[in-house]
């Protein structure tokens, strides 16, 4: 990241003028923004990384770089082997060399990143993406802009995983190694899922979502964040509207994962170890 200081520095001096009238990219600022979209494209670069102390570290100048990015590309027809697009971001160009399995039609946006020994299967990936070694990303689930997948993390079917790239400071949906996250699963709004967590069928988490330890003897409530190695399911709790009481959606942390459980077992299995079907 410090080789491209020089970079954050153009890119944050073009970001202030972007919204002035008849604001084009000089040579030069065009060569930098084309130099920070390639090196997220190959993982040189990306939207979170960790500090000394292992804590996710937000760098919002490269937000500031794929809004300039989208600001400035043309709109173009954009071919795919078979498939025809008209758009200003191009699809990721495989070669192979890549280490990753592509199923048809799984599309990686240019400007995502999906590193080695990752499967991809009927899927989409935005820009700014960024997904670690040995994760699936399952049919028709989606990767939104900017978000982070760790290693060995399987997405199932049809799971949603929010993106963001404005306002600024939002920090994007963070997905720790090791994670399951069962189909039609929805995390958005900066969502934070710890390490080694097991998300069941049919959750969905906002950054305003109550989520509630239930495993032991009193409720414990959080929002924002599922602790490493939790079981998690969808739940409701009752709230007061003018109409009258009804159920709204809440997840429920039910125990944490076992040590003993392989980390590639089925969500099934894991579910059956706490009487869930």
């Amino acid at each position: 990241m410090n080789s491209f200081a020089q970079h954050k520095i153009q890119i944050d001096q073009l970001y202030s003028e972007m919204s002035q009238p008849n604001f084009s990219l000089t040579k030069a600022g065009s060569e930098c923004l084309g130099e920070i979209i390639s090196a997220l494209d190959q993982g040189k670069l990306r939207l979170l990384t960790r500090d000394q102390s292992s804590n996710f570290v937000h760098h919002e100048w490269l937000k500031k770089a794929i809004l300039l990015y989208f600001k400035t590309q043309k709109l173009n027809f954009l071919n795919a082997g078979d498939f025809n697009f008209y758009d200003k971001v191009p699809v990721k160009k495989w070669t192979g060399q890549e280490g990753v399995r592509i199923v048809p039609p799984a599309f990686a946006r240019y400007g995502s990143y999906v590193a080695k020994s990752c499967i991809l299967m009927p899927s989409f990936i935005n820009i700014g993406a960024f997904v670690d070694e040995g994760t699936m990303i399952d049919t028709w689930a989606t990767v939104g802009s900017c978000a982070f997948v760790g290693k060995n993390v399987h997405i199932s079917g049809g799971v949603g995983i929010g993106g963001v790239l404005e306002p600024l400071q939002a920090t994007p949906v963070i997905i720790e190694d090791d994670c399951f996250i069962g189909s039609r699963c929805i995390l958005v709004e900066g969502v934070h899922i710890e390490a080694g967590a097991v998300i069941a069928a049919g959750v969905s988490i906002t950054g305003s979502t109550k989520i509630i330890d239930v495993s032991g003897p009193k409720p414990i409530t959080m929002t924002g964040h599922i602790p490493a190695g939790s079981v998690v399911i969808p739940g409701s709790m009752p709230k007061e509207f003018a109409a009258g009481t009804y159920g709204v959606n809440c997840a429920l942390i039910i125990g944490q994962r076992k040590a003993s459980t392989d980390k590639k077992t089925s969500l099934n299995n894991t579910l059956r170890e706490f009487n869930i079907s």
